[in-house]
């Protein structure tokens, strides 16, 4: 698809992977629209891109999301990408007692929100000549660690629903593209700041590589381990999930 000259929404955009393809998707002269939960790092944003459009949302809400497509479709009726990328993590321990709302959160935000969202847009998108849904997912949706479970249940249920999903839009001008990314060391996506490490890669690689995939037309984006993991998770899943979580 062509990268430049659209019409983008990116849900969770004012920080982490979000925040780095608004700057690169400015900078190759599209018209980018944010929103995300706190004001405070809209704002931050805004002032790193001022040209980019913003709006406070909170997309676990429906009355939000409604809210959040009633702008778009005054203010951007020619919006042509969507771009779900809004996300938490939180690392959960179901032997020690977990409240509803630690795992509402994330089932909320991470998968429930990215469905309705496109639920919501698809009407507008279809009438552009072309059109992309950009699902953000995760390795650890193909290959769990057992301490984020409910997070990893999510990136598996958004990659299979962007299995269907592409399937369904097959003979609409709306492309499907998942971007799968490894651990990113600098987003607020987890409760706690992440570290640096040989798994983890920063959110403007991530960003280059999305950029790169769609250019190709590559519906599956991959960067760092991710791709391996994939392979990993086909091939031999048991023996990977083990690796992974130490066992």
């Amino acid at each position: 698809m062509k990268v430049t000259g659209n019409s983008i929404l990116i849900t969770g955009g004012a920080t982490g992977i979000g925040l780095a393809l608004a700057e690169k998707f400015v900078s190759m002269d599209n018209e980018v629209a944010i929103c995300g939960r706190r004001e405070d790092k809209l704002k931050e944003a805004k002032g790193k891109l001022p040209s980019i459009h913003v709006r406070k949302c909170d997309v676990s809400r429906e009355e939000d999301r409604r809210s959040l497509h009633d702008w778009v479709a005054s203010d951007f009726a020619g919006m042509n990408v969507l771009v779900n990328n809004a996300g938490i993590q939180r690392q959960i321990d179901f032997t020690k007692g977990v409240t509803a709302s630690q795992s509402d959160d994330e089932i909320d935000i991470n998968f429930k929100a990215q469905v309705n969202l496109s639920a919501l847009f698809i009407p507008m998108l279809s009438k552009q000549k072309e059109a992309a849904i950009v699902n953000v997912s995760s390795g650890l949706g193909f290959v769990p660690m057992a301490m984020f479970p409910v997070y990893c249940a999510t990136k598996a249920a958004m990659h299979s629903f962007s299995v269907s999903l592409r399937q369904q839009l097959r003979d609409t001008s709306i492309k499907l593209f998942e971007v799968i990314p490894p651990a990113v060391y600098d987003t607020d996506l987890k409760e706690e700041p992440s570290e640096k490490n040989d798994w983890s890669i920063s959110s403007t690689q991530m960003a280059d590589a999305v950029l790169t995939g769609l250019e190709k037309n590559e519906y599956e984006i991959t960067a760092g381990v991710t791709k391996n993991l994939i392979s990993l998770s086909k091939s031999d899943l048991d023996q990977t999930f083990m690796r992974m979580n130490h066992v």
